[in-house]
């Protein structure tokens, strides 16, 4: 369903001041009784950018995006828009759209009067009412369903029409809520290039929220990855797959091996860890970390080597065809690594292997526990 509208009459909503982001939340805090959702949070995003707000369950990314739409007030904190304060205002004055999980399209009104209801009640004229569902009905690439019910589409369709709902008022920001979430693999896929397209061609600042890292890799200019209602790491996908700034990040984004060892040498961010069994390797670490501190070794499956080696060291426990790769598992000592090969490759279970990683992926981390997701947080918001 859509919430919020861009203007009281629908008109093109403007672009951010100069010198003003398109959303910023300063020192913004969010309880549900004693639950809190967030706090001391703050968040800056630029105009016309694609930003995903990434998390599990429970890490506070939906409140933030509630916040943002107007459907929750921060107990303490600012929330601009444009430049503009905004936290006490309600969805309805807020020049932002939101687009759910559930479209909840209205199932007797036709394709173009579903997508045409928020001009109607905003007062537009017809002729230009219907000039902007057919730039819509264009651009969402769906213009021979006008006169359709919500019924008679398909699940991407009916995806597309509340989008255009949402667009056809020209918002300054589209918040999307897992808006992919109901889909099937092959047509959530497909979706996703879709949205970047569109974000694309409208020039809207988009705020995604998502706990699906495919989803935030693919689509985003800016990911942000939240834990327990504060930042773990706010960067570009790129920056994020390639140097997690926690071991949350790297075992949350992607494949990731987390292994123990004890640093033998850190010289400008650089360290070289004996990991035992697995022998020595060399990664980058942004810690305070010293020579003889245990820390958490972050090695991708795609990074890592298989050789065939003597008896003695790492084992072949399990391996599995994963479409075009083997993913075997792998132990030694008391260490498990997996490793993703090619399918030519012959390393049956039981065999003795020798493992090899080179790559300036490898990440190395304090080793200190990593906060818990606080399960209470469900009960509030995602």
């Amino acid at each position: 369903m859509i919430s919020g509208t861009a203007s009281s009459d629908g008109a093109p909503a403007q672009g951010a001041p100069d010198g003003h982001a398109a959303v910023e939340l300063e020192n913004v805090t969010k309880r549900y009784g004693d639950v809190t959702a967030i706090e001391d949070f703050d968040l800056r995003v630029e105009d016309g950018e694609f930003l995903t707000l990434l998390g599990p369950s429970g890490c506070g990314k939906t409140t933030t995006l509630r916040l943002i739409g107007g459907f929750e007030a921060p107990n303490r904190g600012e929330i601009r828009i444009g430049g503009e304060d905004m936290s006490s205002q309600p969805a309805y004055r807020r020049p932002v759209n939101t687009v759910f999980q559930q479209y909840a399209l209205f199932p007797h009104l036709s394709v173009s009067r579903n997508i045409g209801y928020g001009l109607k009640h905003a007062g537009t004229g017809r002729e230009e009412t219907a000039r902007r569902v057919e730039e819509m009905m264009h651009l969402m690439q769906i213009p021979d369903v006008g006169d359709r019910r919500p019924r008679e589409l398909s699940g991407g369709q009916q995806q597309r029409v509340a989008l255009a709902r949402a667009l056809v008022m020209n918002p300054k920001v589209l918040l999307l809520d897992e808006p992919l979430g109901s889909l099937d693999y092959k047509l959530r896929k497909d979706m996703q290039f879709e949205l970047k397209r569109i974000h694309r061609e409208v020039g809207v600042t988009f705020i995604y929220v998502t706990h699906d890292q495919e989803e935030a890799m693919t689509m985003s200019d800016r990911i942000v990855v939240m834990s327990n209602g504060h930042i773990e790491q706010d960067a570009s996908p790129a920056e994020i797959f390639d140097r997690p700034r926690t071991a949350f990040v790297a075992d949350f984004i992607g494949d990731t091996n987390i292994v123990h060892g004890t640093v033998t040498r850190i010289e400008n961010g650089h360290a070289s860890v004996d990991l035992g069994p697995l022998g020595e390797i060399g990664g980058s670490t942004d810690d305070k970390i010293a020579a003889g501190d245990r820390v958490r070794v972050s090695i991708r499956p795609t990074d890592v080597r298989v050789e065939h080696g003597d008896s003695g060291g790492a084992v072949v426990q399990d391996s599995v065809l994963v479409g075009g790769h083997i993913a075997m598992k792998i132990t030694s000592g008391s260490e498990t690594v997996v490793a993703h090969v090619g399918r030519g490759s012959s390393f049956e279970p039981g065999s003795d292997v020798r493992l090899h990683v080179d790559s300036d992926r490898i990440r190395i981390f304090a080793d200190k526990p990593e906060p818990a997701a606080d399960e209470s947080q469900d009960a509030a918001q995602a």
